[in-house]
């Protein structure tokens, strides 16, 4: 009798240890997914402006909303990491215009209820910060704001040579495109020199009546880098592509560029 007792608890026992070997390797087997999800989720770098003030008129700019969460939801939706960055790091200020209701699309709207990213967008890390060897691509979405800062920012300009001389997207929409006025590439000559480019047009700056308030013309800027710039008619939807460089033409453009950085991502 004492033998089968031995035998009945040894059996149970080693029951037991069967159990807890397979729930050890599902465990494992489960975190070992999750890593390699990590390792094959896309990140792309959101850099947005920290400049408020637009010109001396006394008005307030920054970003504008829609060029910033119709590619972010574009993206994010697709499985794509973003990371958002600012010369500054906190909240970049949104240009007070793109929120009045002439301006509002479906992007806008959901991107105003949306308080999980609208808290992620208060916390965005210093641009100084950023190294290119953690993403895939740059996105700079656009607003007047760029024209001031993200023109001029030395960590911007380092940062979106690295990114190309590392063979990856680089991606701007509507005055964002002011990025390119000092980069270079590894042969002196500027980054967009003979490359096909896109901006907001001198007609479209003319008709919000800021040409004499903006530092330089996007489009203008552009032509005299050596761009092969190109548009559409005034506030049609145009992006273009040329090699790991993608500009847009104004805000309409912005899904269209980030619908052609997610095909160069995959």
């Amino acid at each position: 009798m004492k033998r089968m007792t031995t035998i009945v608890i040894a059996l149970a026992l080693f029951s037991s240890c069967g159990n807890n070997t397979k729930e050890t390797n599902s465990n494992g087997q489960k975190l070992s997914t999750d890593t390699e999800k990590s390792k094959t989720m896309k990140k792309v770098l959101f850099v947005l402006t920290s400049h408020e003030d637009l010109g001396d008129t006394r008005l307030k700019t920054g970003f504008w909303i829609e060029e910033f969460a119709a590619p972010y939801y574009l993206l994010k939706d697709k499985g794509i990491e973003i990371t958002l960055a600012s010369p500054k790091g906190g909240q970049p200020p949104i240009d007070p215009k793109s929120n009045e209701p002439d301006f509002q699309t479906p992007a806008t709207v959901r991107f105003n209820k949306d308080t999980e990213t609208q808290e992620v967008l208060s916390k965005t890390i210093k641009l100084e910060t950023v190294n290119q060897v953690d993403y895939e691509a740059v996105f700079y979405p656009g607003g007047h704001g760029p024209l001031w800062d993200l023109a001029e920012d030395k960590n911007s300009i380092a940062l979106i040579e690295d990114f190309y001389k590392n063979n990856k997207p680089v991606a701007a929409v509507c005055h964002a495109p002011a990025i390119f006025k000092h980069t270079k590439n590894t042969n002196g000559t500027s980054l967009v020199n003979g490359k096909k480019v896109t901006g907001f047009t001198n007609g479209e700056e003319e008709a919000v009546q800021l040409t004499s308030v903006v530092p330089f013309l996007v489009e203008d800027m552009l032509k005299s880098n050596g761009g092969i710039y190109s548009k559409k008619a005034d506030w049609n939807p145009y992006a273009v592509e040329d090699g790991l460089l993608i500009t847009g033409q104004n805000p309409a453009s912005s899904e269209l560029v980030a619908e052609l950085l997610l095909e160069k991502l995959k």
